[in-house]
Formats: C-alpha cells, sequence, structure tokens
C-alpha cells in the first residue's frame, strides 16, 4: 500500500514539472510563471482541486508516440477565490508550446460543462502556441469544441481571460467570445495571424507587440479590457475583480459588508462643476466619491476614454457605473465609446448587476470619419443594450444632456427607473449658443442682440426644471447627497419585476 501511495506522489510530482525543470526555468526567464504557479496565485491557498491530472494525446504521427506528458499542456479543476467557487484552466506552455491538442480541448471543455451545470465561473489562463499541428484537424475540432461552449455559456456564467503569452490563430476567438480578457504587458499577445504572414501576405512589417501586443488591444482595438505589468498583479486584480460579480445569471452579484456610511454626504461634489460650462472636469472623481471606499474597478480603462466603465458597491452590494468624461473630448459618444459602454451594459443586465449613469454629454461626436465609420449604428449598440436591460438603472444628470444623447444615457424614456439631475444639470435639444444660432438666424449680424437671445435661451433651458416640470426628472437633487439618494433607490429597486415579450432572441444592431 506504502508502495503503491509513493508511485501516485511520484506521478504527481512528474504532472506538476510539465515539460521538464529546463523549460521551467526558460519559462521563469521570460519573466512568466508556470502554469501551476499561477493556479496558486489567482486561488485561496489549498482550494485546488485538480481533474485529469494524468490524461495524456492520444496522438501516433510524427513520433508523438514516444513525446508523452501527464496533462497534455493544460491543468484544468477548480477552487476557490475569497471562498466562492470558480472553474480554471491553465495552459502550460513547457509541453508542446500549451498547444491545444485533442485532449487538451476535452478537459478545458469538461470543467466548461461543469461550470454551466453548476453555475460558477470559468477563468482562463491562456498561454499557448495555438494549433498542436501533429493533430492537424483533430486540434481544429477541439477549439470548435471549445467555441461553442463559450458561446453555450455567455450570459449563464462569466467567463474570464487571461492572457499570459501568445494566443494567435484560431485560439483568439475562445476569449473574444469570453465576458472580459485580461493582458499582462511585454510578455503576451494576440492576432489572427502573426507578424511573418502579415508581411508574406500584405508587405507590412510589424512586430508582434505592435500587432497583438497588450498596449494595442487596450487603447486601440479594445480586445482587452486591462493590462497589468507581470503576471502576480495580473491574477491579483484578476482575485479583485471576481469578488464584485455573481457566481453566475441565476444569482444577485455578491454584498461584501462596508464600513462607509450609506448616509454619507460628500461636501466637495456641490463645488466640482465649474462656472464655465466649457470647462471640464473629473468624472472619475464623482464616481469615486460616490462609491464605498472610493474603490472603483474600472473596465477598458484605456481604450475610449470619453466614457467611463466599471464596477463599485454601494452599500456593499455591486452596482455597474456607465458615466460620460468630460476631460475627454467633452465627454461626447462616438463609434468607440458607444461600443465600449454598451457591451458593459448588456454585462450588467445579463448577470443582475444594476446600473448607475452618469451623465455629462454634449452630444454624439460630429465628423465624415465618425459617420462613414457607421455611428449610427455603434450609437444604436448602446441604446438598444439600455433600452433593453431590465436591471434597476438609475441616473444622475450633473451637466449637459443634449440632443439624442440625452435620450440614450438611460433616460426615462427609455426606461430608467430613477433619473436625478444635479441644479447643475443643463438638458436641452442643444447648447444655448447653437440654438440661438438657429432659432435667430436672421440677427446674427448684431452681436448684442444674438448675447441677448442666447442668455434668454440659457435662462430658459440650461437647467433640470423643464424636464422636472414634464415628469422625465424625478428630483433635483443635491450633488452632497448623490451617494445616499442612489443608494437608497437602488434599495427600493431591489424587488423590480419587469415583463419581457416572447421572442427567440433580439436583433442587436451589430
Amino acid at each position: 500500500m506504502q508502495e503503491i501511495l509513493q508511485q501516485l506522489e511520484e506521478k504527481r510530482a512528474e504532472a506538476r514539472l510539465g515539460g521538464g525543470q529546463r523549460r521551467i526555468d526558460a519559462q521563469h526567464a521570460k519573466g512568466k510563471l508556470t502554469a501551476y504557479e499561477r493556479l496558486d496565485v489567482l486561488l485561496d491557498e489549498g482550494s485546488f482541486e485538480e481533474y485529469d491530472t494524468f490524461k495524456t494525446h492520444r496522438c501516433t504521427d510524427f513520433g508523438m508516440a514516444e513525446q508523452q506528458y501527464p496533462g497534455d499542456g493544460v491543468v484544468t479543476g477548480w477552487g476557490t477565490i475569497n471562498g466562492r467557487p470558480v472553474y480554471v484552466f491553465s495552459q502550460d506552455f513547457t509541453v508542446f508550446g500549451g498547444s491545444l491538442s485533442e485532449t487538451h480541448a476535452e478537459k478545458i471543455c469538461k470543467i466548461m460543462d461543469l461550470a454551466v451545470q453548476n453555475g460558477v465561473p470559468v477563468i482562463g489562463l491562456n498561454d499557448s502556441g495555438g494549433a498542436r499541428i501533429q493533430e492537424g484537424v483533430a486540434s481544429l475540432g477541439g477549439y470548435a469544441e471549445v467555441f461553442w461552449r463559450n458561446v453555450q455559456a455567455s450570459g449563464v456564467v462569466p467567463q474570464i481571460s487571461v492572457i499570459m503569452g501568445p494566443c494567435a490563430g484560431g485560439a483568439v476567438y475562445s476569449p473574444a467570445m469570453t465576458d472580459f480578457i485580461f493582458m499582462v504587458r511585454d510578455t503576451s499577445y494576440m492576432f489572427v495571424t502573426g507578424p511573418d504572414v502579415v508581411k508574406t501576405v500584405t508587405n507590412e512589417v510589424v512586430t508582434a507587440e505592435e500587432l497583438g501586443g497588450a498596449t494595442t488591444h487596450t487603447k486601440k482595438s479594445s480586445v482587452a479590457d486591462a493590462a497589468f505589468d507581470n503576471d502576480v498583479e495580473t491574477l491579483l486584480e484578476v482575485r479583485r475583480m471576481f469578488d464584485f460579480l455573481p457566481l453566475s445569471a441565476r444569482e444577485a452579484p455578491p454584498a461584501i459588508p462596508t464600513p462607509d456610511p450609506g448616509e454619507r454626504l460628500e461636501l466637495s461634489l456641490d463645488t466640482i462643476i465649474p462656472a464655465n460650462p466649457n470647462i471640464p472636469y473629473d468624472m472619475r472623481e464623482v464616481v469615486t466619491k460616490t462609491a464605498d471606499e472610493g474603490n472603483f474597478f474600472e473596465i477598458q480603462k484605456d481604450h475610449a476614454g470619453n466614457i467611463l466603465t466599471g464596477f463599485i458597491r454601494l452599500n456593499g452590494s455591486t452596482v455597474g457605473v456607465v458615466a460620460n468624461q468630460p476631460m475627454v473630448l467633452a465627454g461626447v459618444l462616438d463609434i468607440d465609446s458607444a461600443r465600449k459602454a454598451g457591451r458593459f451594459v448588456r454585462f450588467c443586465d445579463a448577470f443582475n448587476v444594476p446600473v448607475l449613469t452618469f451623465v455629462d454629454v454634449p452630444g454624439f461626436l460630429p465628423g465624415v470619419s465618425q459617420e462613414l465609420g457607421g455611428i449610427i449604428k455603434h450609437g444604436a449598440k448602446l441604446l438598444f443594450a439600455y433600452a433593453q436591460a431590465t436591471v434597476p438603472k438609475v441616473t444622475v444628470i450633473t451637466r449637459k444632456a443634449y440632443g439624442g444623447a440625452y435620450d440614450v444615457m438611460a433616460s426615462k424614456h427609455i426606461r430608467a427607473d430613477v433619473n436625478y439631475a444635479w441644479p447643475t444639470a443643463q438638458i436641452a435639444v442643444m447648447g444655448a449658443k447653437g440654438a440661438t444660432e438657429i432659432l435667430y438666424r436672421s440677427e446674427l449680424g448684431d452681436p448684442d442682440k444674438i448675447a441677448a437671445r442666447t442668455k434668454e435661451y440659457e435662462d430658459r433651458f440650461a437647467n433640470p426644471f423643464v424636464a422636472a416640470q414634464r415628469g422625465f426628472i424625478d428630483e433635483v437633487i443635491m450633488p452632497h447627497s448623490t451617494r445616499r439618494r442612489v443608494i437608497r433607490a437602488f434599495e427600493m429597486l431591489k424587488t423590480k419585476q419587469v415583463p419581457e415579450p416572447k421572442r427567440k432572441h433580439d436583433n442587436i444592431p451589430l
């Protein structure tokens, strides 16, 4: 008996070595952790339960029968993050470059099936050279099996992808269909075709970092939601975000007790709006001063900075935040910001996360490039997402809410539940200057008359009270009371139920 137990320990030790000490050393030399080390950081100590530790590939071509490694290049199982369960897979680059074989895919598919069945999130740590060429179409079939499960799990359990090395070719489409993607700067990259293929086909010379590095995908393409400096920081930030999320669509987000009183007043908000409507202020400050303990986990911070998206807690409960940012492009809505916010609102609605919207929007960004780029269709994505969402929705208009952008940003008309405005709010079809120039075009030659007309328009419309008279605004509130008012609003909306029309599924403007 003792001998058998010893053999088991030896086999487990062999599995943890992956492709061997030399390859582990090479992984460390690149500043990367091994598959098991990453799970040690991500999961609570001692919580990991591994599945299929000794599973190996079945390929006999190209001398593969003599190359067998326990686990076949991916570590799978489940563990806990701050006591809450999660299914995980961690690709092992030391075994065949982390390439995906038929059995490698089967291991991933098994934990994804269990995750959907049990209502538990999935986190994938990707570090792979792609399909295992020796297995040909069997490897491609394995990828497709994973893709299919990504789609089946979408909106059922949260899916998080962490790119911690190469992720190329067909492999990129699994992370692309998950809810969040995080990358590691300088050691991770994603692209459909690599630099060599690009050079051959299009004659463009580009590095892997320029083509698919963390900076490219967080700032330009918006494929990734955030990037961090190393494996450890990235995994710790994933742990931090995980605490905001529910385990599945069957559950409410977690409530974490906070010492920050719900009745707290923030007097500094009474003076945050500049007297000159053309001077910006930092909306991030409004968000953090409203949140429990100033904790704001931002999503896509480096992309489309004219809108903020992310998670906060209010009185311990998770809330998704969407907020126009006047510091960037005056907070206008454009193609990138509409796509960014629309995707985030849809995630919140899928997983029962209430949405808080801070509005300071002068309109949609004008320009030929925006129109030719499809601002109509992309703007409609955000509108569709808000109108479709049935979670509790609370809106606070801090300053400008002009034109169609007022409607889009969770207005009462697309069924936001509670709409507040600060006394500094200006709700109108457009700004006073533009409106005056249209209404009194015949008087444009007389600056004094135009100035008087502009002042008249401002006095009439540059305030929240016309909208409040119509019932489009539920209450004009003092800025310092924002935290208390939105907490109370969400508390009242906890039991919200909305009947939905019978249909197979909607057809969002993609």
